[in-house]
């Protein structure tokens, strides 16, 4: 069983991290905060809470509103691949104002929201029990401003955290810049605080994710697994709502990434490859490197300098000094493909949306 401490910037594809985060086996999700990056952090907690109710989280999950900002750099959001709201075209999910939306959404005695480090923090705490519990595995989605707030203000409890999990950074490539990935351009010296920690990291960069395309086939499955064998020229209707919605991510991603990606066969599903190595590390070949943050580069901030050829002297520590994580490199795409679509079918035997009409399909 992984312990889960789950951040993210809902976000399409971080949706689908949180669907798999809820629904696979051998996943234990203790909380999810939220901070900027797809969109404010106004939506992207919204977006967090909306999301575990249309996928079936347990009640005793919490959302924990974070950072609003970067560490040192201006917020920047992603309206042309997001929507304003970060999941743009998604269609049936919860209202944002529905009272079981609003109910997971941790609060202190006053009614006011607990935030992400205070609740990250007490909960990790909670669970490491001073080693009489259980590790917890940090996944990140978004930029790391939380999650570098936690290391630099906790550093006590990070005998507590097994391994820090990241969907960002390319080796060689970007997809915001030049050569800088979105979640680490939006706060590079997060990144680097988080890199730096005395703890195991892996890294699932943009060389991996842009491998897990969610092809015609695959969204035929999505929408209805029995018309999969079947000859179609147009995809087929939705046999249950759950499947409609996320039908309908798919669809406003895979536009978005067409537009301005030129990304024809289908959109990446970025921020569940983190979910899935979590829970099958196996479906991944990974390396341990040196990796570093370009800071302050003019046209290369955000860059992730991955030292493939180990021309940095390194310890075999985890942090400041050291070989300081593992980069993934392949993916078992059609396995991770097969595992998402069994999630699928599990989160709609327990999915809300699947309890009411909806007149799409």
């Amino acid at each position: 069983m992984k312990y889960v401490w789950l951040d993210v910037d809902p976000g399409h594809d971080d949706a689908t991290a949180i669907m798999l985060a809820v629904n696979t086996p051998g996943i234990h999700l203790l909380g999810v905060s939220t901070t900027h990056g797809n969109a404010s952090s106004n939506y992207t907690a919204i977006n967090a809470a909306r999301c575990l109710l249309a996928f079936g989280a347990p009640t005793r999950i919490r959302v924990y509103p974070g950072a609003d900002e970067p560490l040192l750099l201006p917020a920047k959001h992603d309206p042309e691949i997001h929507g304003v709201d970060g999941l743009g075209g998604v269609e049936g999910l919860p209202e944002i104002d529905r009272p079981e939306v609003l109910s997971f959404f941790a609060e202190d005695e006053d009614g006011s929201r607990i935030r992400a480090l205070e609740g990250m923090s007490s909960i990790i705490k909670e669970t490491w029990k001073k080693g009489a519990g259980n590790k917890v595995t940090v996944i990140s989605s978004g930029p790391m401003t939380n999650i570098a707030l936690f290391v630099s203000a906790y550093s006590d409890l990070l005998v507590a955290v097994e391994e820090f999990v990241f969907m960002g950074g390319g080796v060689g490539m970007g997809n915001r810049s030049s050569v800088a990935e979105y979640n680490i351009l939006c706060d590079p010296h997060a990144a680097q605080i988080v890199l730096n920690a005395p703890v195991k990291k892996t890294m699932i960069p943009i060389n991996v994710t842009h491998t897990a395309i969610v092809t015609k086939a695959i969204h035929t499955e999505i929408l209805s697994p029995a018309a999969s064998h079947e000859p179609l020229s147009e995809l087929p209707k939705a046999s249950t709502n759950l499947r409609h919605t996320l039908s309908t991510l798919i669809n406003f991603f895979a536009d978005s990434y067409r537009l301005t990606f030129g990304f024809k066969d289908g959109p990446p599903l970025h921020d569940a490859l983190t979910i899935a190595y979590v829970a099958y590390p196996s479906l991944f070949k990974c390396t341990r490197h040196r990796v570093d943050i370009e800071l302050t580069g003019v046209h290369t901030t955000g860059e992730t300098v991955v030292d493939l050829w180990n021309y940095r002297t390194c310890d075999d520590s985890w942090g400041r000094n050291g070989r300081n994580c593992m980069v993934a490199e392949q993916l078992d795409v059609k396995e991770f493909f097969d595992i998402f679509l069994e999630t699928i079918s599990r989160c709609d035997n327990v999915s809300p949306l699947n309890r009411q009409p909806n007149p799409q399909i």
